[in-house]
């Protein structure tokens, strides 16, 4: 694997005096795994905040204490229960359309207050709806809740978005890595276009990872990427950065 040009676009940020806000992501939480501990691990590793979207309604009282026994681990709250409301002839959503909004809003509410009285305070106020995807008069309403970002996939429409850019499975396909090489490209291009103006560097960029999939090539990309990126002009951004807002 070849990660020079990622090495190359990283070295011209440096040299040009700049700096990438970044971030990690990682789905699906309910409970303590080896694959969570090993998840942690690369975080301790590289000083760098791993935010744990969890879902609330199958999340455990072990979950919690894991959580807060580690000081990097940034809980969010994942949906409610991560379950399809859509029609078939629909993409998945938990939060979509199909729904009234003021019943997805309150499994939104439910969301908050069982992870905050799993953990004892409150969690990080980013709302990461299941399959990044979400109505806009559900989105509209998550602030009233105790929100103050949202958070999908894809560069952001609006200054209420933390989202992820860079997700390296191949949901539609092997479900192993995307071939690395197509990434590295893909990480690049995003980063140039930040560099060079042409997209919002004031959003922190985002790597988005799901613990409970990982085959051996999933988590050698994801620890060599983060590696790179923490070696990198970056500044780590942290959720609790929004309970300010």
């Amino acid at each position: 694997m070849n990660w020079d040009a990622l090495e190359a676009e990283l070295g011209t940020w440096r040299a040009e005096g700049l700096t990438l806000p970044f971030w990690w992501r990682d789905d699906d939480a309910t409970e303590p795994t080896a694959a969570l501990d090993r998840l942690y691990g690369i975080a301790t590793s590289l000083d760098l905040p791993l935010h744990l979207a969890v879902i609330p309604e199958p999340a455990t009282e072990e979950l919690g204490q894991w959580l807060n026994a580690r000081g990097l681990a940034v809980p969010l709250v994942h949906g409610w229960a991560h379950r399809n409301h859509e029609p078939p002839e629909r993409k998945k959503a938990e939060f979509g359309i199909a729904r009234p909004a003021e019943t997805a809003l309150e499994d939104a509410r439910r969301g908050w207050s069982r992870l905050g009285d799993l953990l004892g305070r409150p969690p990080a106020p980013l709302f990461v709806p299941p399959w990044n995807r979400i109505s806009s008069e559900v989105a509209a309403g998550l602030r009233d809740i105790g929100y103050r970002a949202l958070s999908t996939y894809g560069p952001r429409k609006n200054v209420t978005e933390i989202n992820t850019h860079l997700d390296p499975i191949d949901w539609r396909g092997t479900r192993s890595v995307v071939v690395p090489e197509k990434l590295v490209d893909q990480a690049v291009a995003l980063l140039a276009d930040r560099r060079e103006g042409r997209a919002d560097n004031s959003e922190p960029f985002g790597l988005l990872t799901h613990h409970l999939v990982h085959d051996p090539a999933i988590w050698d990309f994801t620890e060599t990427f983060l590696r790179l990126m923490a070696d990198g002009p970056v500044r780590p951004w942290r959720a609790t950065e929004l309970e300010n807002n």
